[in-house]
């Protein structure tokens, strides 16, 4: 898919939908050493920090991606049209430990262009961020009783507030002057 390059400054979005509704690939690792995972999410934020554009993504220690995350100073997010929907529910339900869940949904990794970590040929938006902060859920924190719901296991997301150096995507994600 021909993807524009729009500055972190002429990006828009829809957040709400697009976390909730239509899902992105989180992806971190080194594409020219063929040595990454992926996992959807739905869970994040964007805007501005220390002067910066910024992604914010959170992972469970007990996915995959969350070692990947942990080794690699980058990563990447894609957003997929409607029709990958079927390829997202399965990379973020199949771990990537045991199995090439990639190529099991039928996407293609391709080099991204300022980051190690890999995009997508079929995204329609891509993301690559380097990671400026992590910290760790902490449940004594949790202000709203509501939350510690989603933590049945005790396994507290670990946040990862990421630079985004880079955006790629459809006309409908540049901001019109």
């Amino acid at each position: 898919m021909k993807l524009n390059q729009i500055e972190p400054n002429r990006f828009v979005i829809q957040a709400m939908d697009i976390w909730t509704n239509k899902w992105m690939l989180l992806t971190s690792g080194d594409f020219g050493r063929k040595h990454f995972n992926t996992m959807t999410v739905g869970w994040g934020s964007f805007g501005v920090m220390w002067s910066k554009p910024f992604v914010q993504v959170v992972v469970r220690p007990t996915r995959f991606t969350y070692q990947f995350m942990n080794q690699y100073d980058t990563f990447t997010l894609c957003a997929f049209p409607d029709a990958y929907r079927e390829a997202l529910m399965h990379l973020g339900a199949v771990s990537g430990r045991n199995t090439d869940k990639i190529a099991e949904a039928g996407l293609t990794p391709v080099a991204a262009q300022k980051v190690q970590a890999p995009a997508f040929a079929e995204a329609e938006l891509i993301l690559e961020c380097r990671k400026m902060y992590w910290d760790d859920f902490r449940p004594w924190n949790f202000l709203d009783p509501e939350i510690e719901i989603h933590y049945p296991k005790k396994d507290y997301h670990r946040v990862y507030i990421g630079e985004v150096l880079a955006v790629y995507g459809k006309k409908v994600y540049l901001r019109q002057e």
